[in-house]
């Protein structure tokens, strides 16, 4: 069962996610908030697997929230998705860097959001490569990690995370790297761990930051 926690000043919202998710057999709506505050003393309470956030709140925003779960080792096992009215924007971008897996917008068809849910409790990005290729020509115009070594990653480590910027699932990382999805699955752990990424999400930022990816023009768009 997958467990959420809902977190939207919004009452109307949070009601309609309520009725979706809980319609679902394999998730359930544990908790909500009206604040990032509120989110974060449910999340502490209630430890779900997701935690559905919206950015723009009261008391404490999203970002903050987002950053405080991220950081607390209790919530190690969170997974926070952004909620957002206006798609890509350099909101987002702060969301994914403090800790988030991933976002949505709030008009996302009923069936891509279910989905959505399922893939970040499954802890994958929702990260389209369209979506991460927006986020790094727009907000990582240049390497801000250049001081971040990542010469204790294998080179099938790095293979990895190279592979997981570009918006690869675990099975697809394994038939390019030709092993098998529980070895591809390892890698990217050992590698998160190694560079103290929360998630895949961070994991992709770190890649472009660090400079291990660098946007091509043929990406760009």
């Amino acid at each position: 069962m997958i467990r959420v926690l809902l977190v939207d000043d919004q009452p109307l919202i949070r009601s309609g996610f309520r009725a979706l998710l809980n319609a679902e057999d394999d998730i359930e709506v544990v908790a909500e908030a009206a604040n990032g505050r509120e989110g974060l003393d449910q999340a502490r309470k209630h430890l779900p697997d997701i935690a559905l956030i919206d950015i723009q709140m009261p008391e404490m925003d999203g970002i903050e929230a987002t950053e405080k779960i991220a950081g607390d080792p209790s919530l190690a096992g969170t997974h926070v998705v952004i909620l957002t009215n206006y798609g890509l924007d350099e909101y987002v971008f702060h969301a994914l860097k403090a800790g988030a897996a991933g976002f949505l917008v709030k008009d996302v068809q009923p069936e891509d959001f279910l989905h959505a849910v399922r893939v970040a409790a499954r802890g994958d990005a929702l990260l389209a490569p369209s979506i991460t290729r927006r986020l790094i020509d727009r907000y990582v115009s240049q390497p801000l990690r250049q001081n971040l070594s990542l010469t204790h990653l294998t080179t099938r480590e790095r293979e990895a995370v190279t592979l997981v910027a570009r918006g690869l699932s675990n099975d697809e990382i394994a038939a390019s790297m030709v092993i098998s999805p529980l070895t591809a699955k390892t890698h990217v752990n050992r590698a998160m761990t190694k560079l103290h990424a929360r998630d895949r999400a961070q994991l992709v930022v770190i890649a472009y930051e660090s400079g291990l990816v660098v946007p091509q023009t043929s990406e760009r768009g």
